[in-house]
């Protein structure tokens, strides 16, 4: 929806922080490329950028200010939920000024305090400053959906929607923090909050809000957390009552995502998860009304680069105004520059490049897109899940399956002055210590749902469409819809081919061919099975000036990376080689 920044400062001889702040602001005007504002005063200057999808009106225009309660907002996001919050506040008194969500926000505050938060359905990131007290409060949705990235000053602290930003302000310290990096090379790129790549750069976790007072101190609090506990009615439920449960969460999530004052689309891989989100959207808008996206590539290695097939047959049967996108090698390499400009983090995902020339596209029809993301995570789709069904050491198996190095390859790959402790491997280990299941896939899924999602698909979608001025919405990270997932038992998410509970419901709904299709992946191989033209951009990346001054990586390494560009994949079946020319690349375009 928006870009937010500000700065908050603790001292009265700071000086003013407006120049950064309309710096910070400037630099995301693609994240809302409709509107900017600005507000100043006391300790306190907030940017927003917007893009207009609820209440189109210059009255929810921001930073929004409600004098009469005497608050101040900047706000990213959307929540679904905001026409029934909004006669319930009537109902306490509140007269509104504006017709969209953000005011809701602002009112919600007032009533319920930080709690508030606890009522939104949808997705967030915002802060609010108090005029009569100087005190600022921030919040982020429950799934990291929307991102919030914060810094210390010299006498205060700067916030914004993205790291990039952060940095246009100026004045941030740009040292790697080694700790991030172990967890980068070691975690498919996985950083978990509230660290980021940069020491002195931090993000607000998910699921939780922070309070800065005046005088600099700062209180964090989580306020939700995923459980998969059944209470005695649910230890009851059979098969069909789980699906007829799920069926009506799921239609209840995509019709919230379809709330929104321009139309609405739908990105269609020809995958499971995209086409049942068709298919319940077409339900909603009615024949001919619902636009869908799809993307391919040219093949590389054997390795298809598309899946129109699939996307045909869904858009055929829902008759929707369907859009096939097709992307030659040339496109791919000239769109790599944009595609790692506008990552928040180095992501080493290769659909990075596939989202942020979709969404190139797809902007030029709608402004907001539904998409399938995070199904995977929540209902078993991966084939690392059902060998834990019986795993006896979790932490063991799940470092085997999807960790891209173990520690010894971690060492040899970086610069001695960078090598850390196995960062990497004591989260994991602390985290399922943390969950209160005994079974090993209970405590999977739930790192998977509420950190490896966050820290990747997740930054990934949001990244990608934001850089064309496109809010992606995402109805399997519908909190109620997570929640109900966690608690059906196991074996009907992983216990076959993975989302079987998925798959009985969309027999209900979509053609068998796309049910029962081999499971696929954005496809772009050219980045997997690295030759010709990306080699060369590759080694130039890793072997430029500024690269070997670094000296972050192992010149040995890399030219063994070198040396067999299609070999040395990662577990997960990535390029190990990509890994590290995306990090270095990232580096050298945010001039770090």
């Amino acid at each position: 929806m928006c870009g937010i920044c500000g700065e908050i400062r603790f001292s009265e001889n700071g000086g003013s922080a407006a120049t950064a702040v309309e710096a910070m602001t400037e630099s995301m005007a693609r994240r809302g490329p409709d509107a900017a504002g600005l507000f100043g005063q006391g300790g306190a200057v907030l940017g927003h950028r917007r893009l207009r999808i609820i209440d189109l009106s210059d009255r929810a225009q921001q930073p929004m200010v409600d004098s009469d309660l005497g608050l101040v907002m900047v706000y990213n996001g959307a929540i679904y939920n905001y026409p029934e919050l909004r006669t319930e506040l009537r109902g306490l008194g509140y007269r509104f000024f504006s017709q969209g969500d953000t005011e809701v926000i602002l009112k919600a505050y007032d009533a319920w305090g930080p709690r508030c938060v606890e009522r939104f359905n949808g997705m967030f990131a915002f802060a609010i400053w108090h005029r009569a007290t100087g005190r600022v409060f921030m919040a982020r949705d429950r799934l990291g959906i929307k991102p919030l990235y914060y810094t210390e000053t010299a006498d205060g602290l700067r916030f914004a929607s993205s790291l990039p930003a952060l940095l246009s302000g100026g004045g941030v310290d740009k040292a790697i923090d080694p700790v991030g990096l172990q967890y980068y090379l070691s975690w498919h790129a996985v950083v978990p909050a509230p660290r980021t790549i940069l020491a002195s750069v931090k993000k607000l976790p998910p699921a939780s809000h922070m309070t800065i007072e005046p005088d600099g101190t700062t209180s964090l609090e989580t306020y939700w957390r995923l459980s998969f506990d059944r209470d005695a009615e649910e230890e009851r439920y059979g098969d069909a009552d789980w699906e007829r449960l799920l069926g009506e969460t799921l239609r209840r999530a995509v019709a919230r995502r379809m709330v929104a004052d321009v139309p609405v689309g739908c990105l269609l891989s020809g995958g499971l998860d995209s086409s049942l989100i068709v298919a319940l959207a077409a339900e909603l808008t009615g024949d001919d009304l619902l636009h869908t996206f799809s993307i391919g590539f040219e093949s590389v290695a054997d390795e298809d680069g598309d899946e129109f097939h699939y996307s045909d047959i869904v858009a055929r049967t829902f008759g929707t105004r369907h859009h096939q996108i097709r992307i030659g090698s040339a496109g791919l390499i000239e769109a790599l520059e944009g595609t790692v400009r506008a990552m928040s983090e180095p992501m080493v995902s290769h659909d990075c490049v596939g989202f942020y020339l979709l969404s190139r596209e797809v902007s030029r029809h709608v402004k907001v897109v539904q998409s399938g993301q995070g199904a995977d995570e929540v209902f078993g789709g991966y084939h690392w899940y059902p060998p834990f069904l019986e795993s006896a050491d979790p932490l063991a198996d799940y470092q085997r399956l999807f960790f891209d190095r173990d520690h010894a390859e971690y060492r040899e790959a970086v610069h001695p002055s960078l090598h850390h402790e196995d960062s990497a491997h004591r989260f994991v280990q602390r985290h399922f210590e943390r969950v209160p299941s005994d079974a090993a896939i209970d405590k999977v899924m739930h790192l998977d749902t509420t950190v490896m999602l966050v820290e990747d698909p997740v930054k990934r979608v949001d990244n990608m469409t934001m850089a064309w001025g496109l809010e992606a919405r995402v109805p399997f990270l519908d909190h109620e819809l997570v929640e109900l997932a966690a608690r059906m038992p196991a074996r009907l998410k992983v216990g076959g081919t993975g989302k079987d509970i998925l798959k009985t419901l969309a027999r209900r709904l979509l053609p068998a061919a796309v049910i029962d299709r081999p499971k696929g992946y954005f496809p772009v191989p050219e980045l997997k099975y690295i030759d010709g033209k990306t080699l060369d951009f590759v080694r130039g990346v890793l072997t430029t000036t500024r690269a070997r001054e670094r000296g972050m990586f192992n010149p040995v390494y890399i030219d063994r990376l070198l040396q067999d560009p299609r070999g040395n994949q990662t577990p997960l079946k990535g390029s190990k080689l990509w890994q590290c020319a995306l990090l270095e690349y990232w580096l050298q375009e945010h001039g770090l």
